[in-house]
């Protein structure tokens, strides 16, 4: 932690402003308010990047060679090269420990300074990006990251613009793209783009009108992961729990949610969550009671559980 709290503002300094994970000052919100944006002035075909297991696959040498442009001190290196050579131990079946082993790729898992080491590597990425040889320049493109998440966005996305982010990527940095998962998304055709656990897309006018709007709402899979959270706080396994402390459980967590997620139009994914939770807390009230829960006669359900303190997104 000492030493990423000198090397950050050495960085810091060269980071490009397309760069807005693991920055002091910069957070995932910005990032989306920058994708907004460039989707606004017309840059809607976009090129999603997945590039798989990268804080697990950067090249120590290569690394190295990024660190090294801003640092020159030994000592610091040599700290710097250990954390990245430490052994790993893995257990076997058994739970037994495996023979130590080195990796000539990686950051450490949980590294306080492994987020730092992985934007200064992709640093050189989002350099050339905005060099004057680079599409930002010849194809007008825009580039948006977060840490390794990244789209390039265009009014056009030709096969020499991905062919230039593909080469810099799997030959220049030694990663690999998932195929998969990286896509072309054109947003005027229906297209979506999840990014940063929300949707980007264009819906038609809810007034009737023959236009569309942007709309960005939470993700799928963002709603599918609160309502895990949630039934997971209520399981069977947890009927033992008093209600009190339950419904605090659940209420840190929304509270949460809903400071990430009021980006954008979420009311929507706001009421579907609102409503699984009641059922969800309904339903652990039946467990723990002998005989079926009752709500008091004067109260709706959605009061009683009001009462007991439980908060509506």
């Amino acid at each position: 932690m000492a030493l990423g709290i000198v090397l950050e503002p050495i960085f810091e300094a060269d980071f490009e402003e397309c760069s807005y994970g693991f920055r002091s000052g910069r957070n995932a919100h910005q990032a989306l308010e920058a994708i907004q944006g460039h989707l606004q002035e017309g840059k809607v075909q976009i090129y999603d990047a997945d590039i798989k297991g990268y804080f697990d696959n950067i090249p120590h040498d290569k690394l190295m060679a990024c660190v090294r442009m801003r640092v020159t001190d030994g000592s610091v290196l040599k700290l710097i090269v250990g954390w990245l050579q430490a052994p790993i131990v893995e257990e076997d079946e058994k739970g037994k420990p495996k023979p130590p082993k080195r990796s000539d790729k990686g950051t450490p898992q949980g590294g306080v300074i492994s987020p730092l080491l992985a934007n200064i590597y992709l640093h050189w990425f989002d350099k050339a990006f905005h060099a004057n040889q680079g599409p930002c320049h010849w194809a007008q493109a825009r580039l948006v990251r977060y840490a390794d998440d990244f789209v390039v966005m265009a009014k056009y996305q030709g096969g020499v613009l991905r062919e230039w982010v593909e080469d810099q990527i799997e030959r220049r940095y030694g990663l690999e793209l998932n195929r998969d998962k990286t896509r072309i998304v054109k947003m005027v055709e229906e297209g979506s783009l999840d990014f940063l656990g929300y949707t980007f897309r264009y819906d038609q006018d809810i007034h009737g009108r023959n236009t569309r709007y942007l709309n960005i709402v939470p993700s799928k899979k963002a709603l599918k992961k609160a309502r895990e959270a949630i039934g997971e706080i209520t399981a069977p396994v947890n009927c033992f729990k008093p209600t009190k402390v339950v419904i605090e459980e659940i209420n840190r967590y929304l509270q949460g949610w809903k400071g990430y997620f009021q980006h954008g139009y979420p009311r929507m994914a706001f009421r579907d969550l609102n409503h699984y939770t009641r059922k969800s807390v309904i339903q652990h009230l039946n467990r723990r009671s002998q005989r079926k829960y009752h709500k008091p006669k004067e109260l709706t359900h959605y009061q009683y559980l009001m009462k007991l303190g439980l908060i509506s997104l």
